[in-house]
């Protein structure tokens, strides 16, 4: 008896357990990039590969569309080396401008089944330094079903770090922009570099070209020089040494330079408050967004300041948003304070250190209190306007008196 309820226990399990494995076979599908990591000089050209793992089914289409950074990479070339796509819906295309790059292809039927299907290989050169991002804005990958099923399930992305090629020159560094990966608000640098035996005159000059050349002309032996009030962007300090007769090689040192603030911005309400009126909200959630056309927006802080001495809340110290200084927050991000009028302030950083403030007023009493204002009464989740009420009260007042006055009749 035990021997057969061992047998039935067991043969439970593998019906259940089998088709779940069939199921994991065929998790969907995912589009990745090789590499997808690494460290390329500025000039130089390196290559990213995009694969399609088909999570074991059959496939016959992918659409892939790229975005990238234009002002760091440039395509040379969209469509090196080998692909299993073999049917192009549309060609290969690209704009350096835009920085986006588009696929669209496919194999006749019966399909594809690959865990590493090469769709193609771009050619990506180098101009500008930092860290960069190749990543996958939109793409699809339907089945060989007749019905043109989307199976892609997930999609990578490349982080590449971009450095200026090792000095051939004199070592530089930077006292007030030590680091040429850092954007500064600092617009006046000062640049230094080692002086070797022997050498007895040096040329330098500063331009946005990362390939810059100093002339023949010697600036002098001095191993140090200042800069004042460089227009904002990425600036390219090259210098080389004179020993005896002979200009030796050059070395370039990256410098970039962010004095204004992100752009103007507003902060959204939720609920929105559009006239003086009172939020019936337990805490309102505000919104905001900016950019910043050089270094990029870092991030935001928030400030709330309670206003009104007979409207004065409390601000929640469990979150230690207190009046008087601000707290890094994203957007969205609900507020803590009690009920009252408040001024919030949103400032937005970029990533140079400069700032812009947005200043909004937001008045709001929270669900669960009886409290009556000049606009009209709140009580729990409702809130009646002093319109609705004198109407109601009216509304009322007539109807008694309309009973009255059929009762006195009903009398006579």
């Amino acid at each position: 008896m035990k021997k057969k309820i061992l047998i039935l226990t067991i043969f439970i399990l593998v019906c259940i357990f089998i088709p779940s494995i069939g199921l994991n076979a065929q998790e969907g599908a995912s589009i990745y990039l090789t590499p997808s990591n690494g460290t390329f000089y500025i000039g130089s050209t390196f290559n990213v590969s995009v694969f399609v793992n088909t999570g074991g089914q059959d496939i016959n289409t992918i659409k892939v569309n790229l975005k990238f950074d234009p002002k760091k990479l440039q395509v040379s070339s969209p469509t090196a080396g080998r692909s299993f796509v073999s049917l192009w819906l549309s060609q290969p295309g690209y704009s350096n401008t835009e920085g986006t790059l588009s696929f669209s292809g496919g194999v006749p039927t019966p399909g594809i089944n690959t865990s590493s299907g090469l769709i193609s290989t771009i050619v990506f050169r180098v101009i500008g330094h930092g860290t960069t991002a190749i990543s996958v804005a939109d793409a699809a990958v339907y089945l060989n079903d007749g019905k043109g099923t989307d199976v892609l399930n997930s999609v990578g992305r490349g982080i590449y770090d971009l450095v200026l090629p090792p000095p051939e020159g004199p070592k530089v560094f930077s006292l007030t922009h030590p680091d040429q990966n850092k954007w500064y608000k600092n617009n006046n640098p000062t640049l230094n570099w080692e002086k070797e035996d022997g050498v007895t005159d040096f040329s330098y000059s500063i331009d946005k070209d990362f390939q810059g050349v100093p002339d023949n002309i010697s600036e002098g032996n001095k191993n140090a020089v200042s800069y004042s009030n460089i227009e904002d962007g990425i600036w390219y300090f090259h210098v080389k040494a004179k020993n005896g007769n002979i200009w030796g090689g050059i070395s370039h040192y990256a410098l970039s330079i962010d004095t204004t603030p992100p752009a103007e911005f507003n902060i959204e309400v939720e609920p929105n408050l559009n006239t003086a009126s009172v939020m019936i909200v337990k805490q309102p959630i505000i919104s905001f967004i900016t950019t910043d056309a050089l270094s990029g927006v870092d991030h935001y802080e928030v400030k709330t300041i309670p206003l009104k001495e007979s409207l004065k809340a409390t601000v929640k110290k469990e979150n230690q948003e207190e009046s008087g200084f601000f707290l890094e927050a994203v957007s969205p991000h609900k507020l803590t304070a009690d009920s009252g009028l408040f001024e919030v302030i949103v400032r937005a950083y970029d990533k140079a250190g400069n700032w812009r403030d947005t200043v909004e007023k937001i008045k709001f009493v929270p669900i669960g209190k009886f409290v009556i204002t000049q606009f009209g009464i709140n009580f729990w989740i409702f809130f009646v306007r002093w319109w609705v009420i004198i109407l109601i009260i009216s509304v009322l007042m007539s109807t008694i008196l309309i009973i009255i006055y059929l009762r006195k009749r009903s009398h006579k």
